[in-house]
Order: structure tokens, then C-alpha cells, then sequence
């Protein structure tokens, strides 16, 4: 494989604009087109030192970071020498393996132990919730709604930044956004927690059958789509729509409208029970009804008579229906192409190479939809483990992989700074209004304001810790409040062979560390995996 540098599809003048502001900046001690300064004082690059680790670090094959940066949320010196010590083959073996949870850090699970979303079952945290509800003072109620939802998008980012199955996690936000559900309609800001602890992340590289029956009929999607308005006599559409649309078959799979009022009537009952209570049903239909937590199929109001889906017959006979249509739809060759192409788009390339893709659905079919016997196609393929960067960071990723990149494993204290880059970025977590989740494709991302954000995100970042080691009430290590180091041996094992010659020039020529920071992950390069 050869190692020239990518070839970013920004617009040439933000390229050259972000390389020559910020390499005039560090030559003036300013941050050129970024926004001010830390307060701290700029301190000398040690150059003579940079020189000697430079010319004492073996050089390192480029494609190992390659593949470190697509499939884990970032190429972390720990995650690279693991991928180093492994190879690339053991390594992919160990990221797609179907293996219970690797523990996390102590710090880090620590930190997850202490949040309510986890010390507390979903319906203990709505019972709370209707509690609250049910006062004058709807505040506090939305209050502790936001402040669930925050829980879960801490533990969610700790995990993407410290887990040690890295593609579990990668997966796991992707699957997110495939079964994407909005943080503020109705209470899911208090479903989010359980709705990827116990519906997404098991059966992340799991059987996508077992996904899908998990995502549509978790109380947090069934609200989202308006399934627990859906009755006999009284169809909503909605969710049979998605689930035909965005979650299995595509857009252009040829179902029909009928199809789609059809499924609706399969999946008329299935909704959501807060109370303990079991509603007062007919005798012949006692038989029928399901609980399991906040998920409630209730007879009384499910359309048992017979149904056709995409040309199936589905006899009327209450909630096992549902799970008739799912096998159906799981095993659609349209499913496969679909789900597959999206997984190619995300790992590999807005524009993935269609025999790739007929082997990774093929493989979908064959395996009967093991998601990992599906990745471990595209993981080995050479269009994957041959190819320089070129897959456009979203917001996510860009965030994520620079605070992986600057801290490794050195374990953060407060979220709260993470949360407000993503939003500004325009891709806060379980922030999607629409069902299709956040856009895979570079043209949704690359736009001057986004990169103008992401060069004050990069300063931040660079300069100072930004809050990141904070805790809650206030404290702050001092030898953790340092900027971090960018300019170690992994930079030069790894990826300065990628880096383009502006690049590396801008790099040699700054006056402090801080700026060196900044410049490399306001770089072209950097914005791609």
C-alpha cells in the first residue's frame, strides 16, 4: 500500500485557510482564526527532544493506525500498541467477537456504578417519574427527565472513549442511529438508558433478528413512532412504516402501501404500561396478554384478524405475529443489501464498492444475519485493511477520536464539555428529531461554519483540559489540568507518513506544544479515518 497522504475532499480554500492561519498563528503565539488563546503563558516546544524521539521511534506501518482509526472511535497509543502487539488478524478476531462485555477501567466503571440509570430499573425510574408528574410543579419533573437522559449519554461516552472492545461501542452508536429514537418527545429521556442497555448493546455484534425484535418493542421506540396509539379501528402508521422503510428492507425494496397498513394491524396492541396494574380483559382474551417491564401487549386492543405482508399470509393470533413478520423481514435479501451498505457507508466510505457489499449481504444471509461474521467480510477486504483515509469524520467521530488521541486512557471526570461540542456540531447524542437518524455521508459535516467549530473544539483541546477532569463539585487535579502531549513516539511511528508535506511543515514550525496540538487536530488529515 502505498503511503502518500489522502486526498481530503474539503474545498481547497478551507484546507489552505486552516493550514496557513494556524501555522501564522503559532508563529505569532496567537491562535490565528481560532478564537483566544489559553490565559496560560505559551511554552517552547522542546524541539531538540521532539528531533530525538523522532529519530529514535521505529517507523510503524500506516495501515495498522488505518485500521485502528475505522474501527474503534479513535487510534489511542493504548489501542494501537494492542492492535501492534496482536496484528491486524487477531486483532479484528478480538473486536468482532460476540464475547460477554470487557470490564472497563475502575475509574471508569466506577463512574457508571454511581449513575442512577444504572442503579435503578426502568420502571422504578418511571414510577418516580409519574410521582413527580403528577405535582403542580412540572419543573422538577423535567428536570429529572433531562437529567436521566444526560446519564445516559455520559455512560454512553465513556464508553466510547475507555472501552476495550472498541467496535462494540463503535456499533453500538451506530445502531442507535439506525433505530434512532428523539430524546424530547413524550418521557423517553428516561427510556434512553435501557433502551441501549438492554435493546442495542447486547446484540451489537450479535444476530440482527435478535436486534431488531429488541428495538421494536422497547417502550422507548414503540412511544417514539406512536405505537402505543396504534389500535384496531384506529391504525397509526408510523412505526410499520420505519420498520419497513429504515430499519429492514430500504426505500426501494418495492413494498407496497398495503403492505405497510398491514403490518400496522400486526402490531396494533404492542405499547406501553407504566403501572402495575393489568387491565380488565374478556375471558377469551386473558390468555393473550403480555408484560415485561414497561412493554405491554394488550389484547383488547390488537386486530386479530388475518393479515398479508409482503405477500405472507399471517394468521390472527395476537403478539407472536409480530415475530412472524420480524423473521420475514430479517431475512430479506433487500434487508441484507440495506443493513450492509449502511455498515460499509459507516466504516469504510460514503461510496462503498458494490461487490463488497453483495459479499458482506451475502455473508448477512448465510450467517443468518450475525453481524460479526458480517463485519469480519468487510474488516478483511482489502478495499479495508489496503486503503488510505478517506472516510469524512462526522461530529462524533471527530470528537471522540481527538479526545483519544490527547488523553488515551488518562480517564475524564466531566462529560458536560463533550455534550456541549457535540450539540454545537449539530450531532448531540439522542438529539435526531427524525427517524433516520444522523447522515453518514461527508456533505452533511464539511460545510466552513462546521469546520470553524471544530477548529475552536480543536483549541480547546490543545491548550488547556477544558473542564474534562472537573468533578461535579468543582475539583481539579492539577497535574491532569495540563494540556496534553500530542508530539509522542505514536505521532511519528504512525502517522506522520500520512500526514501531507503542508502539514507536516505547518507541524515542525510551531513555537509552543499548545500550538502544535491545535494545528494537528485542526489538520485536513485529521478530519479523516
Amino acid at each position: 500500500m502505498s503511503t502518500s497522504p489522502p486526498h481530503p475532499t474539503l474545498p481547497d480554500l478551507i484546507r489552505r485557510r486552516t493550514l496557513l492561519s494556524l501555522a501564522a498563528g503559532a508563529a505569532t503565539g496567537s491562535c490565528g482564526m481560532l478564537t483566544a488563546c489559553a490565559s496560560q503563558p505559551p511554552q517552547a516546544s522542546d524541539k531538540p527532544a521532539l528531533a530525538r524521539a523522532r529519530a529514535h521511534t521505529p517507523a510503524g506501518d500506516p495501515r495498522l493506525h488505518v485500521l485502528v482509526n475505522r474501527l474503534s472511535w479513535g487510534a489511542s497509543d493504548s489501542e494501537l500498541n494492542l492492535a501492534l502487539q496482536l496484528g491486524p488478524a487477531r486483532y479484528i478476531a478480538q473486536q468482532t467477537a460476540s464475547a460477554p462485555p470487557a470490564a472497563l477501567p475502575p475509574a471508569v466503571q466506577g463512574q457508571i456504578d454511581s449513575l442512577t440509570i444504572t442503579q435503578k430499573p426502568l420502571m422504578a425510574l418511571l414510577a418516580d417519574l409519574d410521582s413527580l408528574k403528577q405535582a403542580d410543579d412540572k419543573q422538577p419533573y423535567q428536570k429529572e427527565l433531562t437529567r436521566l437522559a444526560r446519564e445516559a449519554a455520559s455512560r454512553h461516552l465513556l464508553r466510547a472513549l475507555y472501552s476495550p472492545q472498541q467496535l462494540r461501542e463503535h456499533m453500538s452508536w451506530f445502531w442507535f442511529n439506525h433505530f434512532n429514537v428523539h430524546q424530547h418527545k413524550h418521557n423517553i429521556r428516561a427510556m434512553l438508558g435501557d433502551y441501549e442497555e438492554r435493546a442495542l448493546r447486547p446484540h451489537a455484534l450479535g444476530r440482527f433478528r435478535d436486534l431488531l425484535g429488541a428495538a421494536t418493542r422497547h417502550p422507548a421506540m414503540l412511544r417514539y413512532l406512536d405505537n402505543d396509539q396504534n389500535a384496531a379501528n384506529r391504525l397509526n402508521e408510523n412505526h410499520a412504516r420505519e420498520l419497513l422503510e429504515l430499519h429492514t428492507l430500504g426505500v426501494d425494496a418495492g413494498y407496497t402501501q398495503r403492505d405497510v397498513q398491514e403490518l400496522a394491524r400486526v402490531l396494533t396492541g404492542h405499547g406501553v404500561q407504566h403501572s402495575d396494574k393489568t387491565p380488565h380483559l374478556r375471558r377469551e382474551l386473558a390468555g393473550f396478554y403480555v408484560r415485561e417491564g414497561a412493554y405491554e401487549f394488550n389484547p383488547a386492543r390488537h386486530d386479530f384478524g388475518d393479515k398479508t405482508v409482503l405477500g405472507r399470509r399471517i394468521q390472527g393470533r395476537g403478539a407472536t405475529e409480530l415475530d412472524e413478520v420480524l423473521d420475514t423481514l430479517a431475512t430479506q435479501p433487500a434487508t441484507a443489501r440495506f443493513v450492509c451498505g449502511k455498515m460499509a457507508r459507516y466504516l469504510l466510505s460514503d461510496t462503498p464498492p458494490e461487490p463488497l457489499v453483495q459479499r458482506m449481504s451475502e455473508a448477512f444471509l448465510s450467517s443468518q444475519g450475525h453481524i460479526g461474521d458480517t463485519l469480519n467480510v468487510l474488516l478483511g477486504a482489502p478495499e479495508f485493511t489496503q486503503a488510505e483515509p478517506g472516510k469524512f469524520k462526522d461530529p462524533m467521530h471527530y470528537v471522540i477520536s481527538a479526545l483519544r488521541a490527547a488523553y488515551d486512557d488518562k480517564v475524564i471526570r466531566n462529560t458536560t464539555p463533550i455534550f456541549n461540542w457535540l450539540n454545537r456540531l449539530g450531532e448531540g447524542l439522542y438529539n435526531r428529531q427524525t427517524p433516520d437518524g444522523y447522515p453518514l455521508t461527508a456533505d452533511a459535516w464539511s460545510s466552513s461554519g462546521q469546520m470553524a467549530v471544530r477548529f475552536e473544539i480543536a483549541r480547546a483541546i490543545g491548550t488547556h483540559s477544558a473542564g474534562l477532569f472537573k468533578s461535579e463539585e468543582g475539583s481539579q487535579a492539577t497535574e491532569q489540568a495540563a494540556f496534553p502531549q500530542l508530539a509522542r513516539a505514536s505521532y511519528y511511528q504512525f502517522t506522520r507518513a500520512m500526514l501531507g508535506p503542508d502539514t507536516r511543515q505547518a507541524l515542525d514550525n510551531t513555537s509552543s506544544p499548545q500550538d502544535w496540538n491545535t494545528l494537528y487536530l485542526s489538520a485536513p488529515e485529521f478530519m479523516y479515518r
